[in-house]
């Protein structure tokens, strides 16, 4: 007997969700959410999800309702008796919160790992984590998807060219760019950053030759984009010929579209995990609603997903 499966979606993740269940063959679930005139809300499945396995979509950003109603909605599919709930969170919140980095301070992910589990799923999927050791922190499997997979045909056209070097806006992506610098024998930047406190940098420097290259800058997300134009308006300064930056999430809060505008950044590729709050001629969006659809086939049929780590 094959197992039914049903896709629903926050309402954070509504497009996204509907891209997912399109690409899986499916229409997205009926789900609506009630609220209160006091803040609080109450989401409702319209359809049965007896003895099925439920997909639930939501991006959980901004953190704090988003992940309340993820949570609402996992507690109401358990107690609905669905056979299986895995949470798809296209961006995990709070993933920047993986340690105790100074005394007296919570380790948020853990925490929210904690209530996922609580609630009652069985499994998770997520995109580029910001640490890739959360995956530990969950007792249930955790799917890590990287947006490689998306970005690396991107980036191996502007290879092409002959002139192009990868670079890591921090310390924290040089991994990842040097993975995208190996795998396509190209050079490698880095940025040294210096901060006074969340959010605000005191000092950059860059290590590597950029003159006259295409750089091509790699990070898990981009917030208020300080960091990222930065470093893009240091890369020209230093006679790069061309700045453009793949990022997976577009959490872009603050000032960040202001600042993408006003750099001289070339181009900003990100995905869909997070909707843009506006448009912006130097931004491009890349759908992750096929990869997400297929990744989610391949666990329903029991198959392997191993085609999709490219580059981690």
């Amino acid at each position: 007997m094959s197992i039914a499966v049903k896709i629903f979606a926050g309402r954070n993740s509504q497009k996204l969700g509907e891209d997912i269940a399109r690409s899986f063959g499916i229409s997205l679930g009926n789900v609506i959410v009630s609220e209160f005139s006091d803040g609080e809300f109450q989401p409702s499945f319209e359809e049965t999800v007896r003895g099925q396995d439920v997909f639930i979509v939501q991006s959980t950003t901004p953190p704090s309702d988003n992940l309340m109603e993820l949570l609402l909605m996992v507690d109401a599919a358990k107690r609905a008796s669905a056979r299986k709930i895995i949470a798809v969170m296209p961006y995990f919140g709070y993933a920047r919160q993986d340690r105790k980095d100074k005394p007296r301070v919570a380790i948020g992910a853990k925490l929210v790992a904690n209530m996922l589990m609580a609630a009652g799923v069985n499994r998770v999927i997520t995109m580029d984590l910001h640490a890739d050791q959360i995956q530990g922190f969950f007792e249930v499997p955790v799917d890590h998807l990287y947006a490689s997979t998306l970005f690396h045909p991107e980036i191996e056209k502007i290879a092409e060219g002959g002139n192009m070097v990868m670079a890591a806006p921090d310390a924290g992506g040089a991994k990842r760019a040097n993975s995208y610098a190996k795998r396509l024998e190209v050079g490698l930047a880095l940025c040294h950053k210096q901060r006074k406190e969340a959010n605000v940098i005191a000092k950059m420097t860059v290590i590597g030759d950029v003159e006259g290259k295409d750089v091509v800058l790699v990070d898990d997300m981009i917030d208020t984009a300080g960091t990222l134009t930065k470093a893009a308006d240091l890369f020209m300064e230093m006679g790069a010929k061309s700045v453009r930056a793949f990022c997976t999430h577009a959490v872009l809060s603050g000032p960040a579209y202001e600042r993408i505008e006003n750099s001289k950044i070339t181009e900003l590729i990100v995905t869909d995990t997070i909707p843009l709050k506006k448009q912006s001629p130097k931004i491009r969006v890349i759908k992750t609603g096929s990869l997400f659809g297929d990744v989610i086939k391949h666990l329903v049929q029991n198959e392997s997903i191993s085609q999709h780590f490219l580059i981690s």
